[in-house]
C-alpha cells in the first residue's frame, strides 16, 4: 500500500473517505489542529490509525482543503 520511500501513495486511497476532524474556526484558514481520522484505501481497507497520522502529516494540503470543506 505504500511506495518505496514509506510514503503513502495518494493513488491508492479513496479521497472520498477521507475524513478530517480537529477543525477549529478560530484556526481559520491555516486549521493547525486538523487531523485525518479515518480513510480508506480503494481496495476498502481502512487505513490504520498510524496511517491516518502519516497522511495527515504527509498530505497536509489535502487535510487543509477537507477543512476548509467543512468549515464553509
Amino acid at each position: 500500500m505504500k511506495n518505496m520511500k514509506n510514503e503513502i501513495d495518494l493513488n491508492l486511497i479513496d479521497l472520498k473517505s477521507i475524513e478530517v476532524e480537529g477543525v477549529n474556526p478560530s484556526d481559520f484558514p491555516d486549521f493547525c489542529d486538523a487531523y485525518v481520522s479515518s480513510a480508506t484505501w480503494k481496495n476498502g481497507t481502512p487505513l490504520t490509525e498510524s496511517e491516518c497520522d502519516q497522511l495527515t502529516d504527509e498530505a497536509g494540503d489535502l487535510v487543509n482543503e477537507i477543512a476548509h470543506d467543512i468549515f464553509l
